[in-house]
């Protein structure tokens, strides 16, 4: 079991660049604009959710000392994010087979909204007055397990990351010339 795990830790650090030089080099602009979007997109987003960027009366950034870890923890969900949504445009645009395209996409959804915080601007509020002893509750359980509920968004990032790069990588058929059953057959 911990052999199978290392190999396939291993198979995916050699993997993984392969597939990510498939999908940016395939067409530069393209790719790393969507991810570039996509990334400031939701960093502003987030950013915007937990209070920490203003547009008005000025525009004011500012990271207060305990608001560090979860700042650290949207940046990487923001890039995760727009890293899995170049690659499933990719995979999209390339596949010649039908696959379920909400299948590719549901993984970054997820991920968007378990990383979204919801207690800590003002949907907290829209909660508790639309839910009310209900929208306490949730928006107390939020506050209250917030950076472990965006740890979770970046598993779910990350799942969803392998999930796109095995539909890159794996979906690649091998020749018969090339399958080792055939050559034990062949001599």
């Amino acid at each position: 079991m911990k052999n199978n795990i290392y190999s396939s830790v291993k198979e995916l650090r050699t993997t993984l660049p392969i597939a990510l030089k498939l999908v940016y080099l395939s067409n530069p602009v393209l790719y790393t604009g969507i991810s570039v979007i996509v990334f400031s997109s939701f960093w502003i987003i987030f950013n915007i959710f937990d209070q920490l960027l203003f547009f008005s009366p000025i525009l004011y950034f500012y990271v207060p000392d305990d608001a560090q870890i979860g700042f650290v923890i949207t940046n990487i969900s923001a890039a995760l994010l727009g890293i899995v949504m170049s690659m499933n445009i990719y995979v999209i645009r390339t596949s010649k087979l039908r696959i379920n395209k909400s299948s590719l996409l549901s993984g970054s959804l997820l991920g968007i909204v378990s990383s979204a915080c919801a207690s800590c601007s003002s949907i907290g509020f829209l909660i508790i007055s639309t839910f009310g002893g209900a929208g306490i509750i949730a928006t107390g359980f939020l506050t209250n397990y917030q950076i472990p509920l965006r740890l979770l968004s970046i598993v779910i990032m990350i799942w969803a990351l392998y999930v796109v790069h095995n539909k890159i990588t794996k979906s690649c058929l091998l020749n018969n010339s090339d399958n080792p059953k055939n050559k034990s057959n062949t001599k």
